[in-house]
């Protein structure tokens, strides 16, 4: 398998809200605590997989959201409109 040669560092998804829910994924950068620590020891490969799993984590988390909040009455794309949500 061929490695592709990578001419930037991935950045560090961290954003300095280091909090972590009772799984121990961070509220900021939503990586697991094993990910937090190794980070500057994985190859670019297994960064890359992780900034993956954090996007199918946001994802979730967002859809969650519109779930809770139609669950509640709240008309998504009324809201966005008028602004509500931003």
């Amino acid at each position: 398998m061929n490695q592709q040669f990578e001419l930037f560092d991935i950045d560090n998804p961290c954003i300095g809200v280091c909090e972590s829910n009772k799984k121990g994924y961070c509220f900021g950068c939503l990586r697991s605590r094993a990910e937090r620590q190794r980070w500057h020891h994985m190859t670019t490969e297994q960064q890359r997989e992780v900034l993956r799993l954090i996007a199918g984590r946001k994802l979730r988390i967002e859809l969650m959201r519109l779930r809770k909040n139609e669950q509640l009455g709240f008309d998504f794309e009324e809201d966005v409109e008028m602004g509500e949500l931003f």
